[in-house]
């Protein structure tokens, strides 16, 4: 089994904290903000800091595709609003391009919101839209949609709709998709049993497709199955429980892609890395 777990952890004082993080923990991936999510713009990288993030995921042991970057929370790519939108568009090939600069290949993000302005497709059509003029004007890395749990007026919360996203993608070599367990579970799709884990990863494979899966989110939901409400917790305290995660661990279909913790006590991280490579049956 190649199965590489992490946790996001802190990039705090640069970029370039976060591989010696991750290394603290035990983590073998890991995903970081490439600049302050809570701010529209950050100061460029430069050069000493690309340099010494570098030195620190190898001196880390961690590949750079084990590395899941997320982009800002503030950007919502299918805003209902033109120069809202267009804002987020600006600030989101931005975060692209950091993540080139460190020489990562992929960028998490959540595709956005209708704000209950305009339709579902139309909102989905501005996210595809978003996205290909990102294609455009940036290379090398790929913008991994993260399914939700369908709070408020999120989007992303159906396969269909990841499906929908990548069908519309200019460069389906580019596109790919992150599946966090708790909103998967939250916006309804059951994993707890054999049985359901089966049933729905198969519906998962039929409507986007294990080959653009690009990443997971590994959490546990205080929420139960399909309240569409996103709030995690740690694993096994949970509505999912432990055997989903022993699933996962399991299946050689999450190899070699970065399986990222968010859960909620990020003082027990390095436990919850070890519990679930405890879990990998040789």
């Amino acid at each position: 089994m190649n199965k590489y777990a992490g946790a996001h952890v802190s990039a705090s004082g640069g970029v370039f904290n976060a591989p010696l993080n991750a290394k603290e923990i035990g983590a073998k991936a890991f995903a970081l903000f490439t600049k302050n999510q809570r701010q529209w713009k950050a100061k460029p990288l430069d050069a000493e800091t690309i340099d010494k993030f570098k030195q620190n995921l190898e001196e880390a042991g961690i590949k750079p595709q084990h590395v899941l970057p997320h982009d800002s929370y503030l950007i919502n790519l299918g805003h209902p609003e033109e120069e809202k939108r267009q804002k987020s568009l600006d600030a989101f090939i931005d975060e692209v391009q950091r993540c080139e600069q460190l020489g990562l290949d992929r960028l998490n993000f959540h595709p956005g919101s209708h704000l209950k302005k305009i339709s579902e497709e139309v909102c989905l059509d501005r996210i595809a839209e978003s996205m290909n003029k990102t294609l455009e004007e940036t290379e090398g890395v790929t913008l991994v949609i993260e399914n939700t749990a369908g709070q408020g007026s999120n989007l992303g919360y159906k396969f269909e709709h990841l499906a929908y996203l990548i069908d519309k993608s200019i460069d389906k070599n580019r596109v790919g998709v992150c599946i966090d367990t708790c909103h998967m579970f939250t916006a309804g799709y059951d994993i707890r049993t054999r049985e359901a884990y089966d049933k729905t990863w198969q519906e998962f494979d039929e409507i986007v497709g294990f080959e653009y899966l690009k990443g997971m989110h590994i959490n546990d939901s205080k929420p139960d199955l399909g309240s569409r409400v996103d709030r995690h917790h740690s694993l096994g305290k949970g509505k999912i429980g432990l055997d989903a995660f022993r699933f996962i661990m399991n299946d050689p279909r999450m190899d070699d892609i970065p399986l990222v913790l968010e859960t909620i006590d990020d003082t027990i991280w390095d436990q919850e890395i070890a519990l679930l490579y405890s879990m990998v049956e040789t």
